[in-house]
């Protein structure tokens, strides 16, 4: 008996399964987070902040004495020349005494409180890429909020120096989704995170990401504000 008639049948009935999977992959939607996901451009981002600081009339001057921001940091930033790291437009906006999800709700929608559970789907959060992390800040509608929770993707290979350690009030907390990261801080402690541990620790404290795996890493995690306590140490501490 000839062997072609069964060379025919198996190639026969290996294209059906082929043919199958082409069609459910045809029909299959894109993820939410290619087809949702709103990023914040340069050019937006400055112009909120020059509106922001247009609002009180104040000067580039007064704003970075407020926010120990550089005038031509602030500058470049409002004309979408450069992208911020957390550290800087998170001072910004306690200068201009904005709520950070107001710097990038989606379309300038105005806050709306938290008179409610903030849902965010899949896809749904804004991306803002920083000078070292991409941001994706969820509950973005929500203003007033104690804390600020951020996907991330860390662009970050190496540390090249003091400029690359952020600094800002409060505390953070940081999971990882997928690949692995350093968490450097200028005390000269590394700690060294695969996926799903986790790390919390005072945000006032230098602190820089870098991704260690062959795939950028991705996290979730949280940011708050400046606690009670930490406020009342602070002031206690300055003589206040």
């Amino acid at each position: 008996m000839s062997s072609a008639p069964r060379s025919s049948a198996r190639q026969a009935t290996g294209q059906a399964p082929k043919a199958a999977r082409a069609s459910r992959a045809a029909s299959t939607p894109a993820p939410a987070s290619a087809a949702g996901l709103h990023t914040l451009d340069r050019e937006t981002f400055g112009r909120r902040l020059r509106a922001a600081r247009k609002k009180f009339g104040w000067t580039l001057q007064e704003v970075a004495d407020r926010s120990g921001v550089s005038v031509p940091t602030i500058s470049r930033a409002e004309r979408g020349q450069l992208a911020l790291s957390y550290e800087k437009f998170s001072a910004l906006a306690r200068a201009l005494k904005m709520d950070i999800g107001a710097l990038f709700a989606e379309g300038d929608a105005p806050g709306v409180g938290l008179p409610g559970p903030i849902l965010t789907r899949a896809g749904e959060g804004v991306a803002y890429r920083g000078q070292s992390f991409t941001y994706e800040f969820l509950a973005t509608q929500a203003t007033g909020k104690q804390m600020s929770p951020i996907l991330g993707t860390v662009h970050a290979r190496a540390i090249h120096g003091p400029e690359d350690f952020a600094r800002h009030e409060g505390e953070e907390f940081v999971y990882v989704l997928s690949g692995a990261i350093e968490v450097h801080f200028d005390t000269g402690q590394v700690v060294k995170l695969a996926r799903g541990d986790s790390l919390y620790f005072d945000s006032r404290i230098g602190h820089a990401y870098i991704s260690t795996s062959r795939q950028l890493a991705r996290t979730v995690g949280a940011t708050t504000s400046e606690s009670t306590q930490m406020r009342y140490a602070r002031k206690r501490s300055a003589g206040d």
